[in-house]
């Protein structure tokens, strides 16, 4: 019997030890932190092993292969320990895949993951049945061993991605690289790039590579990387012969002398950044076989995700926006981008080597207030006391809003928009959101 051990008792870490349990793994698991108890009663009830607040040293390096979460970092000693054993270290992703035969989407990219992966589930669920996993809700690993959909939208990190071996998606997605995360890769951004671009790695010709053709960054690796996929590029500037473009008001995608035309005077999603979010949704969309009128009408009644850019309330004729989920510096510049009012802005958290210049014209233009919500603003504050009248620190939500609830005037909008992750304050960017949110109510 094969020993499976997991590094991590989360979403993933259940799922993959369900999955393992009933593939006739012995399945071990393991979180230095705590478990959450309705995941406990579930390995309880499972007959699965696990400890937490801990890692038992002697029960880790007997595994036969070792899956860890995408949370723990390459650099922990525990992992180079089981590495340097010669041990196989995977990802949830590259464990789950193994036991299905479906038709899988992979999407990532530094920004615009979640959306999309909504956005394609969203059209696709018209006409197909499909599961919507990865980074995003129910554990892959758990969905095929309970539902075994024959078609999955995955919306895949870096993290993910860093620890595949064999894992294929049929339709990759890769919206666009940012720096991000840089201090998981060495500061080296090529690092980073190179993890992005492991969503093609097992591709064949006879799987497609979706991909921004307006980003330098894509361009310029796929000039000086074979890469095996067919080319599916998208653009807002240029015509597209394979590929989807915009002409006008109008996305048009063409794949093997078949197109399709779609107005964008009705998206949902208001923002350039949105028209190509809808633009590689349709993409698949179109290859999977979707009726074009299925497409249009999913686009348009497309409800958006929590945390991105949600309109939470108006309160004395100012509206409040929830962007918790921006947690890195382009997040936060498609934010300000779209906004057209006079903005309070509440930024911070933990600083992941950023740099703000990028924001520096919006922040002129659209900002008129900062309130920074972290636990060392010092960085925020020295970047753009300059550029403000006002600039305050504050050491919570509730500080953070009634503040801004002092500054905004009528007509003025309080965004929310940390370009940073929220762990110094907050368990994770939802919980963020929702205090923001809880915060914005309770005015």
């Amino acid at each position: 019997m094969k020993r499976l051990v997991i590094l991590g008792g989360g979403e993933s870490g259940l799922g993959t030890a369900l999955l393992g349990k009933a593939k006739g793994y012995e399945v071990f698991v393991s979180d230095k932190g705590t478990i959450k108890e309705k995941y406990k009663n579930v390995l309880i009830n499972n007959e699965i092993e696990f400890e937490d607040e801990q890692h038992t040293e002697s029960k880790i390096l007997n595994a036969d292969i070792v899956m860890k979460s995408p949370g723990i970092p390459d650099k922990a000693p525990l992992v180079k320990q089981i590495r340097d054993k010669g041990i196989l270290v995977i990802s949830e992703i590259e464990f789950a895949s193994k036991y299905t035969n479906a038709t899988i989407v992979g999407i990532t990219g530094s920004n615009g993951k979640t959306t999309t992966a909504t956005l394609t589930h969203h059209i696709l669920k018209q006409e197909l049945e499909v599961g919507l996993s990865g980074n995003i809700g129910e554990s892959f690993a758990n969905q095929i061993l309970e539902k075994n959909y024959p078609n999955y939208v995955l919306e895949i990190s870096s993290f993910q991605l860093d620890d595949i071996v064999d894992f294929k998606p049929h339709i990759a997605v890769l919206l666009n690289i940012t720096p991000d995360h840089l201090d998981r890769y060495d500061y080296k951004f090529e690092n980073y790039i190179n993890s992005k671009f492991r969503i093609a790695l097992n591709q064949t010709k006879e799987d497609y590579l979706i991909y921004d053709a307006d980003d330098e960054v894509i361009n310029e690796w796929l000039m000086l990387n074979k890469i095996q996929s067919t080319l599916l590029p998208f653009s807002l500037t240029r015509v597209i012969e394979n590929g989807a473009y915009l002409d006008k008001e109008n996305i048009k995608i063409t794949i093997d002398n078949n197109q399709i035309i779609m107005p964008t005077a009705n998206l949902a999603l208001e923002g350039k950044h949105n028209i190509k979010n809808a633009m590689a949704a349709s993409t698949v969309a179109h290859l999977l076989k979707i009726r074009k009128q299925t497409i249009r009408e999913s686009l348009e009644n497309f409800q958006g995700v929590e945390h991105r850019l949600e309109h939470v309330l108006k309160i004395n004729k100012v509206q409040y926006i929830n962007d918790s989920k921006a947690t890195n510096v382009n997040a936060t510049y498609y934010a300000l981008e779209s906004m057209d009012t006079p903005t309070v802005w509440i930024v911070g958290g933990v600083d992941k080597g950023n740099n703000y210049e990028e924001l520096f014209p919006f922040v002129n233009e659209k900002v008129k207030a900062i309130v920074c919500l972290g636990v060392d603003n010092e960085k925020l504050m020295s970047t753009f006391s300059n550029m403000v009248d006002v600039i305050i620190e504050t050491q919570s939500m509730n500080e953070a809003v009634k503040i801004a609830y002092k500054l905004a005037e009528s007509g003025d909008s309080v965004l929310l928009s940390p370009a940073c992750a929220s762990f110094d304050l907050f368990e994770n960017y939802e919980d963020r959101g929702r205090q923001f949110k809880d915060a914005v109510r309770n005015l």
